[in-house]
């Protein structure tokens, strides 16, 4: 397993504000969500594999719920603009 540590100084939590604190959340629950993934890429044992399954769903909800938690409290006010494909297939029969 591994873990991560950082050289930066902690901010005491009562000083960091909601939007950072979930900002904060959601950061580790996507390196929580890549390790999972790092992990279950290498496991052979079926005992590993089931446990991260079990950690990718769990850091999958976890990531759904901060993003969602996030959208409640407007932390995205703007959506990502998507190039429109005039013709997506070329060649293809539309």
């Amino acid at each position: 397993m591994k873990f991560f540590y950082s050289t930066k100084k902690c901010k005491s939590k009562k000083d960091a504000s909601p939007r950072e604190l979930l900002l904060e959340d959601i950061l580790k629950t996507q390196l929580a969500l890549e390790t999972a993934y790092a992990g279950f890429d290498n496991a052979t044992d079926p005992d590993l594999i089931d446990c991260y399954i079990y950690e990718v769903n769990s850091a999958l909800k976890r990531y759904r719920f901060l993003l969602n938690q996030a959208h409640h409290m407007q932390l995205f006010l703007e959506e990502p603009s998507l190039p429109v494909l005039t013709n997506p297939m070329p060649g293809s029969l539309s």
